[in-house]
C-alpha cells in the first residue's frame, strides 16, 4: 500500500513474510512491536507485525486503502484496529463478507481476519474488556458496594465495556448506573442507539461535555466505590486529562486508565488520591494483553487456552515498556 497519508516510516516491510498489521495512531511506540516477535515464536507463526499510522478521524479513503491492501495481499494475514475501530468500519463495511454479532451491534471492528476468500471483521472489545475487568474486580462487587460507573469518552471502549456489563446474567455483577461523557454528540447518539438494543436494567446517562471542570463535578457526585474510566485517549493519543487536578475521585473507588503508555495524566491524578481517598488504580496493560491475544488468535486461527495465555502474558510482562 502506498497511500501517502498513512505513515509506515518506522517499519521495514519484508514482503516475503506473512504479516499482521496494526492500524493505529502512533503504532511504533506500542509495546506490541517488541512483544509480537516473542509471541510469534511461542505460537510458531513465522510472522511479522507492521504498523499503519493514520490521523484520528481520518478520511474514508485512508481506511479503504488500508483495508483493500489487507484484503488483496496474500501475505497479509489480518490486523488489529485501535482508535479507528468505528471510523474504519463506517468507511469499509462493504469490503467485509462477514461481521460478527458484536461488530454488527457495536458498529465497530477491532479485528480483521481472513478465512478463505472471506474478509472478516470482529469486535473483540466486549470480550477483552470483560476479561480485563474480571482480572481486578471481584464477583458481586457492584451489588455489594452500590458503586456506579463514569466513563469519560463514548468511543469503542465505552461501547465495549457497557455492552459487556449489560450482558452479565447476575445483577450483582452489573453497576446500577453507567454515565457516559463525550465531547461530541454523534458518538453519544451512537452509544445511546446501541444501548437501546440491549435488554438490561442498567440506567444509562449521556452527557455532552468537553469541560474538565464539569467532569470534576460529575465525578464528585458519584457514590463511594464507583469506577471512573478514562476512555478518551487523553494521555496517550492526545495530551492532558479529561479531569482537572482538583477533581475528587469517589472514595474507595476505582480509577481505570485504559492507556498503559504515554503521559498518563489521569492515572497520575488518581495516584495522588490513593491515600486520601482510598482510590484503587488499574492501567490498561491487562486490557492490552487480552486485546492483542484475542485478535492474534482470530487472525492466525489459534486456540487460546488459559495455559497458552499465561505463557504469552509472561513473555509480554518481561519486556513491558
Amino acid at each position: 500500500m502506498s497511500d501517502p497519508r498513512v505513515d509506515q516510516s518506522h517499519v521495514l516491510v519484508k514482503r516475503e513474510t506473512p504479516t499482521m498489521y496494526f492500524v493505529g495512531v502512533t503504532t511504533g511506540k506500542s509495546s506490541i512491536m517488541k512483544v509480537f516477535p516473542k509471541w510469534s515464536d511461542i505460537l510458531g507463526l513465522g510472522a511479522q507485525i507492521v504498523g499503519y499510522d493514520a490521523p484520528i478521524h481520518a478520511e474514508d479513503e485512508v481506511y479503504r486503502a488500508i483495508t483493500e491492501h489487507i484484503k488483496s495481499d496474500p501475505l497479509s494475514k489480518g490486523a488489529l484496529v485501535t482508535t479507528h475501530k468505528i471510523d474504519l468500519l463506517n468507511a469499509t463495511r462493504d469490503l467485509f463478507e462477514y461481521l460478527d454479532p458484536y461488530a454488527q451491534l457495536c458498529g465497530e471492528i477491532s479485528s480483521i481476519s481472513k478465512r478463505g476468500n472471506q474478509l472478516r471483521g470482529h469486535a473483540k472489545d466486549p470480550i477483552t474488556s470483560g476479561l480485563s475487568l474480571q482480572a481486578f474486580v471481584e464477583p458481586g462487587y457492584w451489588g455489594r458496594t452500590g458503586g456506579e460507573v463514569l466513563c469519560l469518552g463514548a468511543g469503542g471502549s465505552a461501547v465495549a465495556i457497557s455492552v459487556y456489563f449489560a450482558g452479565l446474567p447476575d445483577a450483582a455483577d452489573r453497576p446500577r448506573k453507567f454515565i457516559a461523557v463525550n465531547r461530541s454528540a454523534p458518538r453519544l447518539e451512537s452509544l445511546k442507539a446501541i444501548h437501546a438494543k440491549l435488554d438490561t436494567d442498567i440506567e444509562f446517562e449521556y452527557v455532552l461535555n468537553d469541560d474538565p471542570r464539569v467532569n470534576d463535578e460529575i465525578m464528585g457526585k458519584l457514590p463511594p466505590y464507583s469506577m471512573v474510566i478514562n476512555a478518551t485517549g487523553m494521555g496517550k493519543d492526545r495530551p492532558g486529562s479529561p479531569i482537572t487536578d482538583d477533581g475528587l475521585f469517589p472514595e474507595n473507588g476505582w480509577a481505570w486508565e485504559l492507556n498503559y503508555r504515554g503521559e498518563l495524566d489521569f492515572m497520575h491524578q488518581a495516584e495522588r488520591q490513593q491515600t486520601s481517598r482510598g482510590v484503587r488504580i488499574e492501567d490498561g496493560w491487562i486490557y492490552f494483553v487480552h486485546g492483542w491475544t484475542q485478535v492474534i488468535a482470530e487472525v492466525f486461527d489459534v486456540t487460546l487456552t488459559p495455559e497458552l495465555f499465561a505463557k504469552l502474558d509472561e513473555a509480554a510482562s518481561s519486556i513491558r515498556s
